[in-house]
């Protein structure tokens, strides 16, 4: 199964959908609310993942691609570690 963040887009929807239903009371809407924490938590932390991916691939292309004209200079342990220098 390949998950994207259009199908994490889909289910915190769909969570919102099951939220708003106003016919869900008592120990049912309490359980749909801990369900509701648990989907947000789990989504903010697939958001940072991909945040920190993207970030992560700025900087290879801010600092690491040869021939850039521009290229900032890394420290020489970082280029070690990052590009296997």
């Amino acid at each position: 199964m390949r998950n994207t963040l259009t199908d994490l887009n889909n289910h915190l929807f769909a969570q919102l959908e099951r939220l708003g239903d106003e016919e869900i009371k008592g120990e049912a809407l309490q359980e749909e609310i801990n369900r509701a924490k648990a989907i947000s938590d789990i989504a903010s932390q697939i958001i940072a993942n991909g945040s920190l991916v993207l970030r992560a691939k700025t900087f290879m292309h801010e600092y690491g691609l040869e021939g850039k004209k521009d290229k900032k200079q890394i420290p020489p342990m970082l280029r070690a570690e990052l590009l296997g220098e």
